[in-house]
């Protein structure tokens, strides 16, 4: 409901509210009656100490009134006191309770004996984790005029009520809120409604209605007083809404969004005089926009976003017929609306106009500058093209929310233009700000959202600039060009706001001030100087810090207990030193820490075992000692990525790892870690199941709405360097569908354990460079999603399992330099593998590696007796061995061809790491040594030959 929309309401607050001096005596009953109520609190916020037994007067406790002249305890307003508990019987002795509001609270049930408070007019449980059966005594409430009961949002369809009988007996009733409710088997709801004599607004929001019979319903208007109805996100027959639109003629306000309203709906707003809100948003609707909305002539507010409207705009403003001179705002964002833009400035009297995520083409109409009214002017996200310059915003002087973001308007604005506006809000993402900074900005001074990010902007940043607003909510900045460093000022802002440089050239360090923030990213820049300025500050605030890819130096500050808040943490990739510190295990609401590539040394400290809701922990490319600490399986059991990669760890993998039920990245490769591979790795059961819940691993989310509009936001999802198929590759967006094992480069020893067959959702598998002996599990063919498997460099023996030639998704193979022998299964797919992928296996072959001596064809007698092949040429004897080393010099040849790619940036921004450096070396050293044995053999063949 709109502040408006509040002038057709009776003034219930004058109805209910009184002033209450503090010289009236409290009843001593009530006194009582109050205390035992709070002892059926189980908590109780600091608001209600006032409320003790050496406190006599009880009309001075907080949220209590009483009567001017009787002292009788008329008003109990608990809002948002943080209680939970049981609403006690003693209310019951409040015979003289007028006003009961416990909303925002944590009570779960609606009690049945609140129906004997017989004097109550307002009744507000709202937004409470209500649950149960709605009780019919609500009924015997004849003076209620304020009903609230919409549950806490978390608490869906948690409400019940069978028969709406109840309602029909609050005779004086004028304000109903309901909402998560289910009332399929209250087949009379609609009755009841349409025959209350009093009701004026009414809110049904996600509740579930039966089917509405008609013939059960009057065939007049009934309800006289109703004007405000909303039914939101809720169930009901495509055939009731007719239905509804029936129930008066005094309708103000309509809202019916989110209901699956479909076209073939049949919806008419005839004698509907008052009509003046119409919220039809996040439906169904299709085609172009109804001309008999054109014959409201009193609508102000049209909201049809999220829609699928299509056809002209222009065809869509002329539908609206005589509601030209009155519509105050138009809200068409989110459809399929197409052509250039008309002359929008026939709609005298609008405030605020959304067009954003259309198909709206052309350029700007300069006629927009003529809009006078103007308030919010949202055309994002559409095709617009052209020259946007000072006429276009010439006359808008009370406009206060902008939004022009992915279009492809080129800016011509002068570089002295005052602009006659002084906007809230700012969003201009992906447009063509750039190259220079907008000089227009510097007269923006009490903006509390900016998004300029993506827009080509460099040069130095003006200093004007950085005289930020205290009432700052959100500022983005980020991929741009901007460089300069930010001075050292000494601002302070109202809230903790949200301040994104991401990826431009600032430098220098960092002002004490940005550490004021809710959310701070710096990342990729080129800030530098000491980290150890965090603690001049102490910000509760604080949620998410990323500072990496920077020039920063020296330890990691000591002080993270001064950022209590604090879920993110990225250091990575700073030119930084020392040890983990200790203070990081205060941080208990931490999900996310990346440290990696920092030079840090030392182990682990145990105090980060505190740190109990991490959900990534990215330790890797340091200089970290000691063992792998078991108390990360015992006490971080929320870890969904591990990352110990290339560091100095040694001893066993602790089988506590085995209790990380959401665990899908464990990478602990290059370190020196021995033993065996832990048998209950099984148990990583977040591995075992096919596919995932999500594609992201997200940490936060951030979204600032425009007012009857769309928003501007910003989601902080994790990302993470992998190596696989020999890449470093960043995954971010897809990071939640990568389920990977890496424990390559160490020592470990033992035989693969067969219970890894249970990881039947596993993508990675890299056990290369161990010492592993024993055979490949027969069991291998069950891990149906791997796409890369590397066993290479063990010592495995046996065959390859048959099973093998299952993983059909297999892409990447390398099962080379072990004491593999057999045949290789016969498959499309290990068969498209090239020799390299199974070479430094002398007792190994079939397809692609040499012919099995069973497959081979039989020898015949030369002419001098001796036994030749059949091809009759003596340089197919050594055919197979010359084909392995030449497709090993071709494989090595194309993977250094693309770290040529890889470093000229034509290979999708992927990063070639040391470890694949490190495999071609190998690769040619195999080649050497094979080239070596090569003319051996010949030179034997050639002395036999001699012989």
């Amino acid at each position: 409901m709109t502040p408006d929309s509040i002038c057709f309401l009776p003034n219930l607050e004058v109805l209910i509210e009184y002033n209450f001096p503090r010289s009236v005596r409290c009843i001593a009953a009530e006194r009582r009656a109050l205390l035992d109520f709070k002892k059926g609190l189980t908590v109780v916020a600091n608001h209600l100490v006032s409320w003790t037994s050496e406190e006599e007067e009880c009309c001075n406790w907080i949220g209590v009134g009483c009567d001017n002249s009787t002292g009788h305890v008329v008003k109990l307003d608990l809002y948002w006191m943080f209680t939970t508990g049981e609403i006690g019987y003693s209310l019951l002795e409040l015979k003289h309770l007028s006003h009961l509001d416990l909303s925002f609270n944590s009570f779960h049930k609606i009690p049945d004996f609140i129906g004997s408070l017989s004097e109550l007019t307002y009744l507000d449980l709202s937004y409470n984790p209500l649950t149960g059966i709605i009780p019919h005594q609500l009924g015997n409430l004849s003076r209620l005029l304020y009903l609230d009961l919409v549950p806490d949002l978390f608490y869906l369809h948690s409400l019940k009520s069978d028969n709406l009988e109840w309602l029909s007996h609050l005779s004086s009733l004028k304000s109903l809120k309901i909402g998560s409710t289910n009332f399929t088997k209250a087949t009379n709801w609609l009755q009841v409604i349409q025959s209350h004599p009093s009701l004026s607004l009414l809110h049904f929001d996600l509740c579930d209605f039966p089917e509405v019979d008609p013939s059960s319903l009057s065939h007049f208007n009934s309800s006289n007083s109703l004007s405000v109805l909303h039914l939101t996100s809720s169930t009901l027959q495509p055939s009731t809404f007719p239905l509804l639109l029936n129930l008066s003629q005094k309708f103000v306000e309509l809202d019916f969004s989110d209901d699956y309203l479909s076209s073939s709906i049949s919806l008419s707003f005839d004698n509907m005089p008052a009509l003046q809100r119409i919220n039809l948003r996040g439906n169904n609707l299709e085609g172009g926009i109804p001309k008999f909305l054109g014959n409201i002539c009193n609508l102000k507010e049209l909201d049809l976003r999220d829609n699928k409207l299509s056809g002209s705009l222009g065809v869509v403003v002329k539908n609206l017929g005589c509601a030209k001179d009155s519509l105050e705002a138009l809200a068409l964002a989110g459809n399929r609306l197409t052509g250039a833009l008309p002359d929008l400035s026939i709609l005298s009297s609008l405030r605020k106009l959304s067009l954003s995520g259309n198909q709206l083409e052309g350029p700007l109409p300069v006629n927009i500058g003529k809009m006078s009214q103007l308030e919010l002017l949202d055309v994002s996200s559409n095709s617009l093209h052209g020259v946007f310059c000072e006429v276009h915003l010439f006359n808008l002087t009370k406009l206060k929310e902008l939004s022009i973001s992915f279009n492809s308007l080129s800016f011509n604005l002068s570089s002295d233009w005052i602009p006659p506006f002084h906007l809230d809000y700012i969003d201009m993402r992906s447009c063509k700000l750039g190259p220079q900074f907008p000089s227009w900005l510097r007269w923006q001074t009490n903006f509390s959202v900016m998004d300029i990010s993506d827009n080509n902007i460099s040069g130095n940043m003006p200093n004007w600039f950085w005289n930020l607003p205290s009432g700052l909510m959100f500022l983005n900045l980020s991929f741009n060009k901007i460089s300069g460093s930010i001075p050292n000022l000494q601002l302070e802002f109202d809230d903790s706001p949200f301040i994104v440089l991401r990826s431009n050239l600032f430098h220098g360090s960092i002002p004490p001030f940005l550490f004021n923030s809710g959310v701070l990213d710096l990342s990729i820049n080129m800030f530098s100087g000491p980290l150890s300025l965090l603690c001049m500050r102490m910000n509760n605030g604080l949620s998410y810090l990323d500072l990496s890819y920077n020039l920063l130096v020296g330890g990691i500050p000591d002080c993270w207990n001064k950022y209590k808040s604090l879920t993110a943490i990225n250091l990575e990739n700073n030119n930084l030193l020392g040890v983990i510190p200790n203070s990081l295990g205060s941080l208990q609401n931490l999900k996310s820490l990346r440290l990696r590539n920092t030079s840090l040394y030392g182990e682990i400290p145990h105090s980060l075992k505190n740190c109990t809701a991490l959900q990534l922990l990215d330790l890797g490319d340091n200089k970290l000692t000691g063992i792998i600490p078991p108390w990360i399986g015992e006490r971080l059991d929320r870890l969904i990525v591990l990352r110990l990669r290339s560091n100095e760890f040694h001893g066993n993998i602790p089988s506590t790892l085995c209790r990380q039920q959401f665990l899908q990245v464990l990478d602990l490769s290059l370190n020196n870690i021995s033993g065996d591979i832990p048998s209950c790795l099984n148990y990583l059961t977040a591995m075992a199941h096919f596919g995932s819940s999500m594609e992201t691993i997200s940490i936060m989310g951030i979204g600032y709405a425009m007012d009857f509009s769309g928003g501007i936001g910003e989601d902080f999802d994790e990302h993470l360097l992998v190596v696989w198929k020999g890449f470093e590759r960043e995954y971010g967006n897809t990071l939640g569908l990568l389920k990977s094992i890496d424990l390559s480069c160490n020592k470990l020893s033992g035989e693969i354990p067969r219970e890894l067959a249970s990881l039947q959702g596993l993508i990675n598998l890299n056990l290369s460079r161990n010492m592993l002996r024993g055979s490949i599990i027969r069991e291998i063919g069950q891990l149906k999603s791997l796409d890369s498997l590397d066993l290479s460099t063990n010592n495995l023996s046996g065959e390859i399992p048959e099973s093998m030639s299952e993983l059909s998704f297999l892409s990447v193979l390398d099962l080379s330099n072990n004491k593999l022998s057999g045949k290789i299964p016969s498959s499309t797919q290990l068969q498209s593998f090239n020799a390299i992928s199974y070479s430094g296996n002398l007792r190994l072959c079939g397809e692609p590696l040499r012919k099995c001596p069973e497959d081979e064809p039989p020898k015949v007698p030369n002419n001098g007796g001796i036994e030749r092949s059949s091809e009759g040429d003596e340089g197919l004897i050594l055919g197979d061995t010359w084909l392995i080393m030449e497709t090993q010099i071709f494989s090595v040849g194309e993977q250094v061809k693309g770290v040529d790619q890889i470093k000229n940036g034509t290979d999708g921004g992927e990063v070639a790491t040391q470890t694949w450096i490190e495999r071609v070396r190998y690769k040619m050293l195999s080649i050497f040594r094979l080239f070596i044995g090569v003319c051996l053999l010949g030179f034997i063949y050639n002395f036999t030959i001699v012989v």
